[in-house]
């Protein structure tokens, strides 16, 4: 059976086609990178996002997300391709889409704007403890 509060996550299952843009690392400035996303139900208990981007930049990245009934907050795990893995706190109202992690290395959180058919987020980064954030790069979902 399906936990109620993991169950407002259905809403962003399925394949979307995915923009990368804006990155601050990436050269030409305005570069966009496509990409694709497949966010499913791993049984009844965890949704898991794999995303996957194409050309030069290519790389996949998983975001496996939980939930604590007791601390009444979800959780997501991060693993990507250099082996890198975070822990991120989460939230979802259904239309903001918030990822948090407050690490002594860096602080980074993404935020999105979610509807049926598009997601609209930003990736930032702080290297002072959230005192000031930079954008790492936009990243639009858009449903296939």
């Amino acid at each position: 059976m399906r936990n109620v509060a993991m169950e407002q996550l259905d809403s962003l299952t399925g394949s979307w086609r995915t923009t990368l843009r804006n990155a601050w690392f990436l050269e030409p400035a305005g570069q966009e990178v496509p990409g694709s996303a497949k966010i499913e139900w791993l049984g009844d208990a965890f949704v898991v996002l794999r995303w996957t981007m194409d050309g030069e930049t290519a790389g996949e990245l998983v975001l496996v997300f939980g939930r604590s009934d007791t601390r009444d907050t979800y959780t997501a795990l991060y693993h990507d391709e250099r082996g890198v893995c975070r822990v991120f706190a989460m939230t979802f109202d259904g239309t903001l889409w918030r990822l948090d992690r407050e690490d002594p290395d860096m602080h980074q959180r993404f935020i999105a704007d979610v509807r049926p058919d598009r997601i609209t987020g930003r990736w930032e980064a702080s290297e002072d403890r959230g005192s000031t954030w930079r954008k790492d790069f936009d990243l639009v979902f858009e449903r296939r």
